[in-house]
């Protein structure tokens, strides 16, 4: 018999009733949804917004600009963004 050059790629998947469920890093897990504000000010103090947002603010009120950026948080917690402005939380 020749040699041969065989690849191969290690996939870990576990079957599951005819499907498959893939395993992912931390790294590619869901990001968290928060309860609610208070729940997301201990990890996040001024807020989460998405990449491009900016505060709403009335009168000579100054914007929050120190909040943690990151759309697939804010995707997680939109219903947290009452003024619907891109920023959840935010607090100064």
């Amino acid at each position: 018999m020749g040699s041969r050059l065989v690849r191969t790629a290690l996939v870990v998947t576990l079957a599951l009733g005819g499907g498959t469920l893939a395993v992912v890093s931390p790294a590619q897990a869901a990001p968290k949804a928060f309860k609610n504000c208070t729940a997301m000010h201990k990890k996040y103090p001024h807020g989460v917004g998405k990449k491009g947002a900016r505060d709403k603010v009335r009168g000579k009120t100054k914007p929050v600009t120190n909040f943690k950026v990151s759309t697939a948080i804010y995707n997680a917690n939109k219903k947290l963004d009452r003024d619907k402005d891109g920023v959840a939380c935010e607090k100064r």
